[in-house]
């Protein structure tokens, strides 16, 4: 406890109606490391003006723009110890990359990155961040002790903010500490002067503001371990300082890709939020350390982003390593189970950034892995939840009872429950064969290495020993094969199909509709190219890679398919460059036909007409309003005219904008923003408003809706599309553990569906899984099936 314990505790006011006479605001400034500043780091000091000591425990200094957006949030950075009568308390914030001079030592670390000219700082007694954004609605807030508006500040106390904070200069109150509840009058402008609760200032003390550096013998350790390089939040107090001979065992190396290796203090702190274990980057150095090695590191500390999105990773970087002795035991792994891993996922910011908020390792998931971020950590016989790729990456759940799909996944059922337990495996041994493994494996025995983080995935175990690959024999599904009064429809993704790929693609996919389907008499395709694939000379026809598709389901015992489809604009729908991806129908003629309805083209709209021998489409083929803004750069919805057994059907292929854009659901901004809805629901709804059309024209009349709609079951998307009750999600008909046609991240989730008019009663759906839960893959979609009794339908 040290000085600490020479007093006795009381506890702080509760409230900032009236003038402080003890904790306060002493001293603000934001312009650290900022352009002309000395300084090289935002500060916050406190100061005691009363007669005991006061304990911060729980408390918090926090952070407001000063003119708040509807998606502003106060950050906060959380307290510990006390502030001793008449002395100052020192809380570090944001580091630039200017300025010369550190801080003294710290009392509290954070990393609010606080604007040098208008801004609102409280200090509160707890440590959920506030809500209030008005003067008035913060006044009353009992939880805030003191207050300080600088600059134009919206949210600040008495006539007025303080003024005059800039780059150079910070806000402080006289020395007394007097409070008038007038930051106006309290606080006047002047050159930076923090001192901490030792009495120092910058350039005075040990020297821990700048990151340890003490001028000792190169084989004795610095003043800074890796828990204080870590921190209480996702961002390092010390990020762009430079760190001295940073004591640490060698757990793990990583010579392909990212070149560096993890170190981890044997000697833990006790505080569960702070990571014991930092990546120390080598650049394109191959390091020379191995697993057991005690060294000393010396370099600056830095936060890597792997994406404009997603969390960062503290790193080391420019090192000088110091080898102290080698085959050194390593340090206990953390154990990854249903006990340990919370089972709620991530804190929020109402949008904002979550990096400055102080860990709740016993709350969140996503905390509890920060808190061990390059820790090692182990799990024992664990499920795969997504198959092997070509990058020698897997998933695993430690939580085998969380959601857990018929076939051994672990379904992605809504936004708030993204499944705690998944957690992505890769191997740091780059002379063994990484096992190839498909949904419902087991990694058997124990898998243990350091926890690291990646914008592809999040959080993931660089294993130095891989558990057992137990293969649980999982096989491809294979449909029934419709009745002779059934019309069976179904969609498949063929994922870039052109007429320049290899024969075993064509023959792979070809299987999957002639045998897995079972050969539906009608298919809808998405994603096939035109003939030269990407190349990117104007060609926009299929005519090529249909060819060579149909004969190869014909070769696989499949029906001899003929085709409608529209050739779009060239690069106007979306997909890769020169592809010039479109939905197309395949129909068995021996038991469908296609009602061909001449003049559809890539701009020209269809719509529905009645006749005096019924309802028809004045194009078949033809597109959805395809000049509409909504299908900008994306994919439009081919509709056609089919008859069976004399009963009219129309199908409508869609493949709507894929969710590139949005933020990962393990990102640093939570809730993360899904910006690609938008379009989506806008797809949604003229999709809707077509067979609204329809129905208008004939309340009877049977429709299918299906393809890729790249989205969720539980989405906005599909609620739009659904509206007013005109379709029918067939995906809704299967058992929960069965509602899956893909396989993301080690979630297997819905994102290709068919949907129905409410004319058709009698049917049977089947979503039929061959790809996405296996590491060898046609697609990276499952195809699915409806099979409608139309003379059945008839009588409703």
């Amino acid at each position: 406890m040290g000085a600490a314990g020479a007093f006795a505790f009381t506890a702080l006011p509760a409230a900032s109606a009236t003038p402080s006479a003890s904790a306060v605001i002493a001293e603000v400034y934001g312009g650290g490391g900022n352009s002309g500043a000395t300084l090289t780091r935002d500060f916050v000091e406190l100061g005691n003006a009363g007669s005991t000591a006061y304990d911060l425990s729980g408390y918090s200094v926090q952070y407001l723009p000063g003119t708040p957006s509807s998606g502003s949030t106060w950050q906060v950075t959380a307290l510990t110890g006390a502030i001793a009568p008449g002395a100052r308390y020192l809380v570090g914030e944001g580091t630039g990359s200017g300025g010369t001079t550190a801080l003294p030592t710290t009392d509290a670390t954070g990393s609010i990155a606080m604007s040098a000219t208008s801004g609102t700082i409280a200090l509160v007694s707890g440590t959920t961040a506030l809500t209030c954004k008005t003067a008035a609605d913060c006044a009353a807030d009992p939880s805030i002790v003191d207050l300080t508006g600088y600059g134009t500040a919206v949210v600040r106390e008495g006539s007025g903010p303080a003024t005059g904070a800039s780059n150079t200069a910070a806000v402080a109150r006289a020395d007394s500490l007097a409070d008038t509840d007038d930051n106006a009058a309290d606080f006047t402008a002047g050159t930076p002067s923090p001192v901490n609760s030792a009495g120092q200032t910058p350039g005075s003390g040990d020297g821990g503001g700048d990151g340890g550096g003490d001028g000792g013998s190169p084989t004795d350790p610095g003043t800074v371990r890796v828990h204080d390089i870590q921190g209480t939040t996702r961002l390092s107090p010390y990020a762009g300082q430079t760190v001295t001979r940073v004591p640490g065992i060698v757990t793990g190396v990583r010579t392909s890709g990212s070149l560096g290796y993890w170190i981890q203090d044997p000697t833990p702190d006790t505080d569960p939020r702070t990571s014991e274990a930092v990546f120390v980057y080598t650049g394109s150095t191959k390091p020379t350390v191995a697993a057991g090695d005690s060294v000393l590191v010396t370099g600056k500390v830095s936060e890597y982003y792997p994406s404009s999105t997603s969390q960062s990773n503290t790193e080391i970087t420019g090192p000088t390593t110091t080898v102290l002795s080698g085959g050194n035991a390593l340090p206990d792994a953390v154990t990854l189970d249903a006990t340990s891993v919370p089972d709620a996922y991530i804190p929020t910011a109402s949008g904002g950034s979550i990096e400055s908020l102080a860990l709740q390792p016993t709350v969140y998931a996503q905390d509890f892995y920060e808190s061990l971020e390059g820790m090692r950590v182990t799990f024992s016989d664990a499920r795969v939840v997504g198959a092997s790729d070509a990058y020698g990456e897997l998933w695993v759940t430690v939580k085998p009872n969380e959601n857990a799909t018929a076939r051994g996944g672990t379904l992605y059922s809504s936004y708030d429950q993204p499944n705690t337990g998944r957690i992505e495996v890769m191997s740091l041994d780059t002379t063994s064969t990484f096992p190839v493994a498909n949904v419902g494996d087991e990694l058997s025995g124990t898998t243990t290495g350091p926890l690291d983080y990646s914008t592809y995935g999040g959080y993931n175990v660089q294993a130095t020993q891989l558990g057992a690959l137990v293969d649980k024999g999982l096989k491809q599904e294979v449909t029934r094969r419709q009745k002779k009064d059934e019309l069976a429809v179904a969609t498949y993704n063929v994922e870039n199909l052109d007429a320049l790929d290899t024969q075993e693609k064509f023959d792979r996919l070809a299987e999957g509709v002639a045998v897995n389907l079972n050969s539906p008499d009608i298919v809808a395709l998405e994603e096939i190219q035109d003939d030269n694939g990407a190349t990117n000379d104007g060609t926009v026809t299929a005519e090529g890679t249909l060819k060579r598709f149909t004969d190869a389901v014909r070769a696989a015992g499949g029906p001899a398919y003929k085709w409608r489809y529209i050739s779009p604009t060239n690069d106007q729908d979306g997909g890769e460059p020169g592809g010039n991806i479109r939905q197309v129908f395949l129909f068995n003629p021996k038991r469908v036909s296609f009602t061909d309805h001449k003049g559809g083209d890539a701009t020209t709209a269809t719509s529905v007409v009645k006749t005096r021998k019924g309802v028809e489409l004045t194009y078949s083929p033809g597109r959805i309003d395809p000049t509409n803004a909504a299908w900008e750069d994306s994919r439009k919805p081919l509709v056609g005219e089919f008859t069976f057994q004399g009963e009219q059907v129309f199908v409508i292929a869609n493949h709507f904008i894929s969710k590139g854009g949005d933020q990962p659901i393990h990102g640093r901004y939570q809730p993360p923003a899904r910006s690609s809805e938008t379009q989506r629901a806008a797809q949604a709804a003229e999709v809707n408003t077509f067979v609204k059309s329809l129905l208008a024209a004939d309340r009877n009349a049977k429709a299918v809706v299906l393809g890729d709609l790249n989205d969720y079951e539980f989405s906005q998307t599909v609620t739009t599309l659904t509206a007013d009750k005109v379709l029918k999600p067939l995906i809704t008909t299967l058992p929960a553990a069965e509602r899956y046609t893909y396989v993301y991240d080690g979630n297997s989730q819905t994102l290709d569906h068919i949907l129905t008019s409410p004319a058709v009663t009698s049917f049977n759906y089947d979503v039929v899984h061959i790809n996405a839960e296996f590491a060898d893959q046609a697609s990276d979609h499952d195809p699915q099936i409806v099979r409608i009794d139309l003379s059945k339908c008839r009588s409703h």
